[in-house]
């Protein structure tokens, strides 16, 4: 489809541009096209939900890609950067490894290192976390009265990441009207 010249007949001051009206695309298409149309858009949409439903299965964990979106991580992982997780349940945690962890009270998931370990001899472990940038340890994070986080608070444990993938993300959350734009 070529795109008309601006002044060229039909499309002037008041009147959309052919290659842009939508509706009148629709309302074009007989009823089999319209049907295959909004059949392929949910192929679409129903594809990516399988796809992360099968992540969530294969990862073990319930939100297996996750962005940064703070500085508390650097110089290991910065803001944007994209990390694909895991949670397998019956892989102990360790000192050094790097969680994501949902805090009661909290919406967003946070992203910080292992510092301590304090395993109990009924298999029972708790941990300490500490952003690489940060000053002092999370227990300022915690819920009130929390000073270690359970195995049931992680998210999941960072496997890979993407850099500065997540930036859409963080640009689309800094700056709502930038949603409206795309």
């Amino acid at each position: 489809r070529v795109c008309p010249v601006r002044g060229a007949a039909g499309t002037g001051p008041g009147r959309a541009r052919p290659d842009m009206d939508l509706f009148g695309d629709l309302r074009r298409m007989n009823k089999r096209q319209l049907y295959y149309q909004v059949l392929n858009f949910a192929m679409i949409v129903s594809s990516a939900l399988m796809i992360w439903k099968g992540l969530i299965v294969i990862t073990g964990s319930e939100s297996p890609i996750v962005v940064v979106l703070s500085g508390s991580m650097e110089p290991a992982f910065h803001r944007g950067d994209l990390l694909f997780l895991t949670n397998f349940h019956d892989d102990p945690i360790r000192a050094g490894e790097i969680v994501v962890f949902k805090v009661e009270g909290r919406d967003i998931p946070i992203v910080h290192r292992v510092i301590k370990v304090h395993e109990k001899g009924n298999g029972n472990i708790k941990f300490l976390t500490k952003g690489d940038n940060n000053e002092v340890d999370d227990r300022g994070l915690y819920k009130e009265g929390q000073n270690w986080l359970e195995k049931k608070d992680v998210v999941g444990r960072a496997r890979g990441f993407l850099p500065y993938v997540g930036m859409v993300t963080i640009i689309m959350n800094d700056y709502p009207k930038f949603k409206v734009c795309i």
